[in-house]
């Protein structure tokens, strides 16, 4: 599938100053977020993002926040319900680093390793649409939900029969 909602920008026309770039989802980005997200539908996406390239240091900053609103599937009571989303995010990419480089560098695993710029581009769209994903919940539910299990067989019942009479009584 060819990409639409894309916003590559090449690191060497960059400027040392802050950047700002808006970007807003048409209804056909909408529909590819939505099959990139595995989400019922979303609804509306926009992104406020900011770069800054500090080429001394080899470092490109890109940090902003987004705002989208999701359909999404209860896991409890199954209906579609709206979620909107405003998460805030910062990025560090290295324009130097390889992943070779990488590997021979010291670790140190209580700070963030900037990511690497590949081919010299980075796609601010896709920056978002990954800080999205990474808020999103893994099982969602509307707002107040709570899921109770409730055992079929008391639990005082288990404690004296034998644990074979309880198989018989899923025979029948």
């Amino acid at each position: 599938m060819q990409k639409h909602f894309s916003y590559p920008l090449i690191v060497e026309d960059i400027s040392s100053g802050e950047q700002h770039y808006h970007l807003t989802a048409t209804p056909d980005n909408l529909q590819e977020i939505e099959e990139i997200l595995q989400v019922p539908a979303v609804e509306s996406f926009e992104a406020d993002v900011y770069t800054k390239l500090n080429k001394k240091e080899h470092l490109l900053k890109v940090w902003g926040n987004l705002k989208a609103t999701l359909r999404l599937q209860s896991v409890i009571s199954l209906e579609y319900f709206l979620k909107t989303y405003t998460p805030e995010f910062e990025v560090l990419f290295d324009t130097k680093a390889t992943y070779n480089t990488q590997k021979e560098e010291e670790v140190d695993f209580d700070e963030d390793i900037p990511d690497i710029v590949i081919d010299g581009k980075i796609d601010l769209a896709e920056i978002a649409l990954e800080q999205l994903a990474l808020v999103l919940e893994d099982y969602p539910r509307q707002e107040g939900e709570v899921f109770e299990w409730k055992s079929e067989f008391s639990q005082e019942e288990e404690r004296k029969e034998n644990p074979f009479k309880i198989l018989e009584k899923l025979k029948k």
